[in-house]
């Protein structure tokens, strides 16, 4: 059992006295306690230190093994390579980590770390702990889906993160497209194992995945018609480097050739072998789509999900009544914006006019060119106004830039979720907030500015940047995700953001404020309900439409996501939620004291944490306060 810090204090203390307590002068015992409390400090400072360092050593070992994570934070080491994909990589690194775990288990001592490197260490072990027991579910999960498949990821990667500044660049880009055909097929089998133990992707998600994959190869030097995706970017990096001066014309010619030979004889082939599955897997998809309970293993595996994803201890049926007592609470509050708005009829009424009245420019873009560039510039004008306020609301305030931008169009979805990739830890590339404009009918005004809170600030880009520039703890840690603290973080950053002044300044932006909550909170209900109540994909729509505004093509969208992604939708609320509850009790217990500034540092200056780790940060910074 963990001793508390002063009860190991003055058993230190007394053994150092050499006689009973009350035996010696209270000037000798203030001296000798005060002596050997420093020695105490001594050691932890020493052990904390010593652990530190351990960590990012072997946080370094951690990165050498993934070619990909090493391109993400701006390095170049191994940048013509890609991450073995396969079952017996995956292995190799779950022993790594068995045994990186059992060294620190031996080499350091629990007891005699500060309060900062025990979070390190429980952290550490809690990533590894999850580790193992996903092992037992690693053929549940399905491989290629229209969400985060590798058919889409991968030259997402090699466009927007493998940086080009000089010929070796290139040729590396040239080795990662001819290692994209081997991490597709590592993926193949997977897949196909998968598919054998009674793993069926869904109908709509191998449709995404064929038509990703057809956008990915389609134009030259694949077919006939403009320039695809991938020779596009590559024409442009390397005329840049033509006009810079850092490449002649001649060796310019030759990259672009052996890019081309790459694409058709390596990635082009791999793409059509993914299609191929994706085709032959149609004849297995059930006529309706549902979640988990009608998988083998599915149930357990879910619980793991809910687990992971939150990482709390909540059951399924706790979780989806969670979810009912937000929605009605929410649709109570909605009535009254509705009335502010001057509605008369019902909130479902209020639900309609919002989603169908596509031609009020109060409420939609225009579905053209001009209409997308409109909703990016009202998402960086929406950031750019809330920067003024956060002094007052945070002490850290992170250093990266943020830009917005339009999905690349070969992964594009009509109605899809905006989504943030976070920039380097050292500013060279800006985080990005990007928006699905493909349907601008699925984009409703009234949700631009939440979302841009969100993935922004005081959201996303604000906590993954403020985690990436910590200095004085390892490295491990500036780089963790836990999803129902960062999307808990979101989903409170659009709460924060009503508190401030010139926000949400309209009824139907402060609808569309709690449109967003609502939308997290139905996500609680039709998350369980697809997965462990045996929902249908339809039941999880009507559900969805008859609680929000949210248009029908991004409902859909989303019920999809969920069924793919089971237990992803419910971190955010469970984490907002908890960010929520912690303020309200640190307000409670400090009173006049209570900082929100301080209260900000305390859950951001630690980086992303499991959930149950965060409370007791919370409450040791609490404890603190009160000390002074």
């Amino acid at each position: 059992m963990q001793k508390p810090i002063t009860a190991l204090v003055l058993l230190l203390a007394l053994a150092g006295c050499g006689q009973p307590p009350e035996q010696v002068t209270e000037t000798v015992s203030d001296s000798q306690t005060t002596q050997s409390a420093d020695s105490v400090a001594q050691e932890t400072q020493s052990e904390s230190q010593r652990l530190n360092s351990w960590f990012d050593a072997k946080y370094e070992e951690l990165l050498q093994l993934s070619p990909i994570q090493l391109t993400f934070l701006g390095r170049k080491e191994r940048n013509n390579e890609l991450d073995d994909f396969s079952m017996a990589g995956a292995d190799l690194q779950l022993e790594w980590a068995r045994a990186a775990v059992a060294e620190m288990q031996r080499e350091f001592d629990y007891e005699q770390l500060d309060a900062e490197t025990k979070t390190s260490w429980d952290i550490w072990m809690y990533q590894y702990e999850q580790s193992e027991r996903a092992v037992q579910f690693r053929n549940n999960g399905l491989t290629f889906e229209q969400m985060n498949g590798a058919q889409s990821f991968l030259p997402t990667f090699l466009i927007s993160f493998h940086l080009i500044e000089e010929a070796a660049d290139v040729e590396a880009l040239i080795s990662r497209i001819r290692e994209s055909a081997r991490a597709l097929d590592q993926l193949l089998v997977t897949a196909q194992e998968s598919s054998q133990l009674g793993v069926i992707t869904p109908g709509f998600a191998l449709d995404g995945v064929i038509q990703q994959s057809r956008n990915v190869i389609s134009g030259i030097p694949f077919t006939e018609g403009e320039d695809s995706a991938m020779w596009t970017d590559a024409k442009t990096d390397v005329q840049a480097l033509v006009t810079a001066g850092t490449l002649d014309q001649l060796r310019a010619d030759e990259l672009l050739e052996q890019t081309r030979v790459a694409l058709m004889e390596h990635l082009g082939p791999a793409y059509e072998r993914v299609i191929a599955w994706a085709e032959a897997e149609k004849a297995k998809v059930p006529e309706i789509s549902t979640g988990l309970v009608s998988q083998p293993n599915g149930l357990a595996y879910y619980n793991y999900l809910l687990e992971t994803q939150t990482t709390t201890t909540l059951t399924a049926d706790e979780i989806h009544q969670i979810g009912l007592a937000d929605v009605a609470r929410l649709r109570s509050e909605m009535e009254a914006v509705k009335e502010l708005a001057g509605f008369s009829g019902t909130l479902q009424e209020f639900f309609v006019m919002l989603r169908e009245t596509r031609d009020d420019e109060r409420f939609y873009y225009p579905n053209d060119d001009a209409g997308r560039q409109g909703y990016i510039d009202d998402a960086t004008a929406a950031i750019e106004n809330i920067k003024a306020q956060l002094p007052n609301y945070f002490k850290t305030l992170p250093q990266a830039d943020l830009v917005v931008r339009r999905v690349e169009a070969f992964r594009e979805q009509d109605g899809a979720a905006q989504h943030y990739y976070p920039g380097t830890p050292d500013g060279s590339r800006p985080g990005v907030y990007y928006a699905h404009l493909s349907d601008m009918n699925a984009m409703p005004k009234s949700e631009m500015e939440v979302i841009a809170y969100h993935e922004g600030l005081p959201g996303h880009h604000m906590q993954i940047s403020i985690a990436q520039e910590l200095q004085g703890i390892p490295m491990f840690r500036t780089q963790a995700g836990f999803t129902a603290y960062s999307e808990g973080w979101g989903l409170y950053s659009e709460y924060l953001a009503s508190e401030m002044p010139d926000t949400y300044v309209n009824p139907y932006s402060k609808f569309g404020r709690l449109m967003s909550e609502m939308w997290r909170a139905i996500r609680l209900v039709v998350d369980t309900g697809l997965h462990a109540e045996g929902w249908t994909e339809q039941q999880a729509v009507d559900y969805f439409a008859a609680n929000s505004s949210v248009p029908l093509t991004a409902i859909r969208s989303e019920v999809q996501r969920y069924i793919v992604m089971p237990g992803q939708a419910t971190s955010y609320k469970i984490g907002m939620n908890k960010f929520l509850e912690l303020r309200a009790h640190a307000r409670a217990e400090l009173g006049d004291e209570f900082d929100i500034r301080d209260f900000h540092d305390t859950v951001l200056l630690g980086g992303a944490m499991p959930l149950a780790l965060l409370e007791r940060r919370v409450m040791q910074w609490i404890e603190t306060v009160k000390a002074q």
